[in-house]
């Protein structure tokens, strides 16, 4: 939804495509093949928001949804505005299945200051209570101890974590959000475990590239066959 001008070093210019090139393409490839899952990331404007929300609603309860609420890079960058975020609580979390905040998008979403564990947890109770049927998997990459929180109609978990010392850390939450839809999708029962040690070895055998945060090893898994 948005071409973005980026390196390790950051995101220094984004460019949003247009909300009716975002529906036609989604058109064509619901005509080509339905989705058995729909991973959300960056969507840059409101206009792009409300397309995919429609899109989404309209497949609600067939197909496993996972939203990964993309408001910022990671360099500091705004990737969607207020009335964008006002739209993704309004339209769009009311018909997804998962969403995967990390501290900052979870205080947004919520309006309340998320710092840490205690608050992460009350924030993440607090929008399961608003969102009916909504599930959260809250990453905790900025606290202290790197523990993420899974929070669903089963309770809530806290799935333990270890610092990663590395700066190949580029695209960690998109990482983990789309490892998140596969599990689900291929019926993992415990499938925000199984998201979470992705992304923890896409980190740790990572090679370091660039002069800033360089990206994970996405591809580990086929390294060890």
């Amino acid at each position: 939804t948005s071409l973005t001008v980026q390196s390790t070093v950051g995101v220094s210019a984004s460019y949003p495509v247009a909300a009716e090139v975002v529906r036609a393409t989604l058109d064509c490839l619901q005509l080509d093949l339905a989705p058995e899952g729909i991973k959300i990331g960056m969507l840059a404007t409101a206009a792009n928001v409300e397309v995919v929300a429609e899109f989404v609603g309209s497949l609600r309860g067939r197909v496993l949804v996972v939203l990964d609420p993309v408001l910022r890079s990671s360099s500091g960058r705004e990737l969607l505005d207020a009335e964008g975020v006002r739209l993704v609580r309004e339209r769009l979390l009311p018909v997804v299945d998962w969403v995967t905040p990390n501290l900052e998008e979870l205080g947004v979403l919520t309006g309340r200051q998320v710092t840490e564990r205690g608050e992460m947890a009350a924030a993440a109770a607090a929008l399961r209570g608003e969102f009916a049927g909504l599930n959260v998997l809250a990453t905790g990459g900025h606290l202290a101890v790197p523990d993420d929180l899974e929070a669903t109609s089963a309770g809530e978990r806290w799935l333990v974590g270890e610092r990663v010392k590395s700066r190949s850390t580029h695209g960690t939450g998109c990482a983990l959000s789309s490892a998140l839809l596969c599990a689900l999708v291929l019926g993992d029962a415990d499938a925000a475990l199984a998201a979470k040690v992705y992304v923890a070895e896409a980190i740790r055998s990572a090679v370091p590239l660039g002069k800033g945060n360089g990206p994970v090893n996405h591809l580990w898994p086929l390294w060890r066959r």
